[in-house]
């Protein structure tokens, strides 16, 4: 999932002032927190910790599981051997990756074209991302499977390991089905894979498509699912039934305390992406999330401990 959209919108505005009036007027205060008493709010490492490390790699999400996060966030694309391979992207691209014999890509390649065998000679961890200039390369690193992620977590010593979620994306793309398996395979890769290493429990599947999430839930109907969303919706709990999803992920722009209770009312869950400053931190506590995902996990579990809400 992308960053908060740069919307000039008038809608956006009116939204944006709404939120940031009911945060001055004391929602977000610490004597208002205590009397309304908040839940804990899920910490989710946005593509591991893209602020500080390559994006979906397993530095990334040691990182993210150091700083004390409780779900990582990750994205999944799947190779012509068929395996699950964590990727943004549905192609290694010469923004992210250097090739096998460590120089730059001329042209991006599609993950669906090549073998896992292949894909892990690439090198994901020594270009930055201009967006984030205090990200840590980590030379010679390696797109990684979802299933390294796993092994890597049953392997770990750190007291989060054996509590740790994973919220794993399907990048599907309806326009073009070409690029990736259809929604049912797509999905019963995520589910028998996370079967194997016990993980169905600690897994939410969420997409852009629902068609994903419906497939999902007629062969795992107990795997939570979360419903993505870029823009507004004009009746959120609607498309989140439609989907059968347990949890609407909304672009953070486009969520208002009044969404999210209608929300809670039904029993779903809001979990919006992707929030990276304090004042937009503080604008999902006032509305009362159920998570955030952010692409600074380690200062956001901090901002947390101040607030007292860790």
């Amino acid at each position: 999932m992308g960053g908060i959209y740069e919307s000039k919108s008038k809608e956006y505005r009116n939204r944006k002032a709404i939120m940031k009036k009911m945060f001055l007027q004391g929602l977000c205060g610490v004597s208002i927190i205590a009397s309304i008493g908040f839940a804990k709010i899920d910490i989710h490492g946005h593509r591991g910790a893209r602020g500080s490390r390559p994006e979906n790699t397993l530095p990334a999400f040691s990182f993210a599981l150091e700083s004390g996060v409780d779900t990582l966030e990750l994205d999944l694309g799947v190779s012509s051997d068929g395996e699950l391979v964590i990727s943004h992207e549905p192609a290694i691209t010469p923004e992210r990756c250097l090739d096998p014999a460590g120089k730059k890509m001329s042209s991006a390649i599609l993950i669906k074209n090549l073998k896992y065998e292949e894909i892990k000679k690439y090198d994901c961890g020594t270009l930055g991302n201009e967006k984030f200039p205090k990200q840590v390369a980590v030379p010679h690193t390696p797109m990684p499977r979802l299933e390294d992620l796993f092994i890597m977590i049953e392997k770990s010593n750190l007291p989060g390991a054996k509590d740790i979620r994973f919220n794993v994306e399907t990048k599907i793309f309806p326009a073009r089905p070409d690029l990736t398996p259809d929604p049912l395979s797509f999905a019963k890769k995520v589910i028998e894979l996370s079967r194997k290493h016990n993980m169905i429990g600690r897994v939410i599947l969420q997409s852009f498509d629902d068609r994903t999430l419906l497939a999902a839930k007629k062969i795992e109907p107990k795997l939570m699912t979360a419903l993505l969303t870029s823009e507004n919706h004009l009746d959120f709990v609607a498309a989140v039934k439609s989907a059968k999803a347990d949890i609407l992920s909304p672009n953070l722009a486009w969520i208002l305390p009044e969404d999210v209770e209608k929300l809670h009312k039904v029993g779903v869950k809001v979990i919006p992406w992707t929030a990276n400053q304090p004042g937009e931190w503080d604008l999902l506590i006032a509305a009362q999330v159920d998570g955030i995902i952010t692409d600074y996990p380690k200062e956001l579990v901090e901002y947390m401990k101040v607030k007292k809400l860790q």
